[in-house]
């Protein structure tokens, strides 16, 4: 078995300098029919390792259950990491950032309202501990030292932008030791945080995606010794709503790869290949507004989001040949497409009419937290009566993160914390009318103190300056749509409301959903969770793995949360639309 150690020299392998050309590949972004394909091309590029992150939140729903299989099958992954010859690098949290929902840490840790996150709170630590019992138990057979792939662990995740408790760190390190991690560990941060985050005994390794020479000497600087590392080198960025579609010159990204190589440094891209934010699992940040990331994590990476080398791949290939051995054969040729014209979404069901059949009320004197509710994504449908008709000024105190509100059914506005909004004024037309307010979790906060990013309704709701008591909260995780009431219809459905419609496949092959003309929603295929769209941008299409196709008749759901702006069909082309670009 290959040995790999640490020490003052730098990496070596079975005894022999060695450095690491590492990209980042994340599982769970990826279907898992087509984890073998981007393997194989990370090899392709040149690279001998991959690194992944751990999604805590998806592998342990609740508390007492925890998944690893179907796509989050993380040991199958590794196997065919393994069969590629390419080395792991874990990153198993249990914070981890990558612009997903809450950094990865589990929505149910937020149903105690005064737990602090990445702290020595011992409720916290307890179920750190749980997890990564639960997780590395199993792995044993993959560390390096069993013959597996996995070469180094890293512990939590850019600590030093967050906090600086030694002890903190210390502890999950002896947690993954007892949990039989007994492969070299590492941390890593931006150069600034680099003293804040370094835990003593382990490496410290730096994040950045410039000035690779400057940043590597204040890497050194702070650790004389040992090798040098960019766990993350960032060589594209993610986009979010409302802003434009975020690439890097490929020529100048591959001139600051060739910088760090030539001071002899190890190397980790972020991203090799992104993947997609499928369903509801995108992430946000919160520097004083919230901002939610988009669905595509394309990153403008060498493999683009359908797995396709690009412009980066033939640039950074280039210059690892002239560090390291690059098999000889060709780049990757595109894959095939699907183009599908015009599908009509002829039936449609209006979700405040099905509400009941997606989701069990509950009934509470305030509105309930998403995370009281024990629901991790999707939406809150709150409803409560009004006691008088006339005019009305209604306010939410906080609003996560998108509301709509409804009187009887008819829409009476929108308020969206990302515009700082709280407050409506309406006429109510009659005593006891309904008020029913729809709330999109769009995405917790994944970075920063802002993680503590509880959904709903999570404080008081006044109408006309007294507090609104007696209400229905309704979890709509939209996890299965199998009950909603489908009827076949020819008019405007005004949202919210679900349109299905079916497609014919001869020859399955990734594709695109373009949503021209609809404003806001998500969209399925045969169940499967595509993301959301909104017509905001900079994202305007959806990506559609080719396994998520069967060949004949496939089903499409769209759920639009206002109104299409023509007739309700959708395309499928070969092309993405990822928005106008920014450098």
């Amino acid at each position: 078995m290959p040995v790999f150690q640490i020490d003052d020299g730098g990496f070596r392998l079975d005894g022999e300098p060695f450095r690491l050309l590492s990209g980042g590949l994340h599982y769970f972004r990826v279907h898992p029919a087509q984890w073998a394909d981007r393997l194989r091309k990370a090899r392709l590029m040149g690279l001998n390792a991959i690194e992944t992150y751990v999604p805590w939140n998806l592998h342990q729903p609740r508390p007492d259950r925890f998944r690893m299989d179907d796509e989050l099958d993380l040991p199958a992954y590794l196997d065919l990491a393994a069969a590629e010859g390419l080395h792991v690098l874990l990153r198993p949290g249990p914070y981890i950032c990558a612009e997903w929902e809450g950094g990865g840490l589990p929505s149910w840790l937020l149903a105690e309202p005064d737990l602090r996150l990445r702290t020595r709170d011992s409720r916290y630590l307890s179920a750190v501990d749980d997890y990564f019992t639960r997780l590395l138990t199993p792995l044993h057979p993959y560390l390096s030292t069993r013959g597996g792939p996995i070469i180094a662990v890293q512990v939590e995740n850019e600590y030093g932008a967050y906090g600086d408790d030694t002890a903190y760190l210390e502890h999950l390190a002896d947690s993954l030791r007892r949990c039989g991690v007994d492969v070299p560990l590492f941390t890593c941060d931006q150069p600034a945080d680099l003293e804040r985050g370094a835990l003593p005994g382990v490496l410290s390794t730096a994040n950045f995606g410039s000035r690779s020479a400057q940043n590597l000497a204040t890497l050194r600087a702070h650790q004389p010794t040992g090798p040098l590392l960019s766990t993350e080198f960032w060589i594209g960025w993610f986009d979010r709503w409302g802003s434009r579609h975020v690439v890097r010159d490929a020529d100048q990204a591959a001139q600051e790869l060739d910088e760090l190589l030539a001071t002899g440094a190890s190397v980790n891209f972020y991203m090799f290949h992104g993947g997609t934010n499928f369903g509801f699992t995108n992430g946000a940040n919160d520097k004083h507004t919230y901002r939610p990331t988009v669905t595509s994590y394309d990153y403008d990476a060498p493999l683009d989001e359908a797995g396709d080398p690009t412009e980066k791949f033939t640039a950074f290939r280039e210059i690892i040949a002239k560090y390291a051995m690059v098999p000889g054969e060709p780049v990757p040729a595109p894959g095939a497409k699907l183009t599908v014209a015009a599908v009509p979404l002829t039936q449609s069901a209006g979700l405040l009419e099905g509400a009941a059949s997606l989701g069990e009320a509950v009934e509470s004197r305030y509105p309930l937290t998403m995370e009281e509710l024990r629901q991790d994504f999707g939406f809150v449908l709150y409803e409560t009566t009004l006691p008088a008709a006339g005019p009305a000024l209604l306010e939410l105190e906080h609003v996560r993160d998108r509301a709509q509100v409804f009187l009887d059914g008819q829409p009476a506005g929108v308020l969206e914390r990302e515009n700082h909004e709280h407050a409506l004024t309406f006429t109510v037309p009659r005593e006891s009318s309904v008020l029913s307010v729809l709330v999109e979790n769009q995405g917790r906060v994944n970075y920063g103190l802002g993680i503590h990013d509880r959904k709903g309704l999570p404080g008081k709701v006044l109408l006309n300056g007294s507090e609104l008591a007696g209400w229905t909260n309704r979890p709509l995780p939209l996890t299965s749509l199998s009950g909603l009431p489908f009827a076949a219809t020819r008019t405007v459905t005004i949202g919210p409301a679900f349109h299905r419609g079916t497609f014919e496949v001869t020859e399955a092959a990734d594709t695109f959903l373009h949503l021209d003309g609809w404003t806001k929603g998500n969209a399925w295929i045969n169940g499967f969770a595509l993301g959301r769209y909104w017509s905001r941008g900079p994202q305007r299409s959806l990506y559609v793995p080719a396994p998520v196709l069967r060949m004949g008749t496939n089903e499409i759901i769209v759920l639009e949360l206002h109104a299409s702006h023509h007739a309700r069909t959708v395309d499928f082309k070969e092309t993405p639309d990822l928005g106008p670009t920014e450098e």
